[in-house]
């Protein structure tokens, strides 16, 4: 009997033991454990802006590429200096494209909003708007307020709907989800940032699209970035189903 349960014991820390030493690999990315989940069917796309620099679209679509979402604009005034090329050259491919804005917690909602629209223009047969939330600079140590995020994240959304009869989508990572998100824009699209576990782990069912790798290497781009945020569409969603039909 003490045999036996000595025998347990160990198998039980050896056990432990393990499962700390992979997931001690997987935060270092040794392990990339999402890609397990990424099925050759799956519609995977990429995230881009000027830090990939000059971007071949058609290399991309090779590689099983189906979308790529391209940085527009951030706050109130700032534009990518690649969109304008990014965003010529993703309609010139077989991929599908989808713009994204850098929201800012220093500028009103509404001159970001201008930004994004006056950038962009148009979007017909393209994914729906999308706005990125995340800290920047000492915004973690120092968060903003809730009520002055959500009141001007709102304006942003609401502006961004009337013009493209959509709701645009969030993107944003656990932290901002729970500080932000949940409790107000619940009824938006989802684009979960999630590079270490499966997006169900972070989010359940509740997600549209999960940013599943930010260590991706691919042919078709020359910037001093050498990795590619890689992206997966839920397999209850298609592309057509957030895509601007105007």
């Amino acid at each position: 009997m003490r045999k036996g349960r000595i025998k347990i014991v160990l198998t039980t820390v050896f056990a432990v033991l393990a499962a700390v030493f992979f997931m001690s690999l997987v935060k270092q990315k040794k392990v990339l454990l999402n890609k397990m989940f990424i099925r050759e069917s799956d519609a995977v796309g990429v995230d881009v802006s000027e830090y990939q620099d000059v971007i071949d679209m058609n290399e991309l679509a090779r590689q099983n590429v189906s979308f790529v979402i391209i940085r527009a604009t951030e706050g109130s005034s700032l534009v990518d200096a690649r969109f304008a090329e990014n965003w010529g050259n993703a309609h010139h491919s077989s991929l599908t494209a989808g713009a994204y804005h850098f929201f800012s917690f220093d500028s009103p909602g509404t001159t970001q909003a201008e930004n994004f629209i006056n950038t962009v223009g148009d979007l017909n047969n393209d994914l729906i708007p999308v706005v990125d939330v995340e800290f920047y600079g000492d915004k973690n140590e120092n968060p903003p307020a809730k009520e002055d995020v959500q009141r001007e994240l709102k304006v942003y959304l609401d502006i961004l709907e009337e013009r493209y009869g959509v709701k645009p989508m969030i993107y944003c990572a656990r932290p901002i989800w729970d500080s932000y998100i949940k409790d107000a824009f619940g009824e938006y699209p989802l684009w979960v940032r999630s590079v270490y576990y499966p997006a169900w782990f972070e989010f359940g069912s509740k997600w549209t699209m999960w940013q599943y790798q930010d260590t991706g290497i691919l042919d078709g781009y020359s910037g001093y970035e050498k990795y590619i945020d890689l992206n997966v569409l839920n397999r209850n969603v298609s592309l057509e189903d957030i895509m601007v039909n105007q």
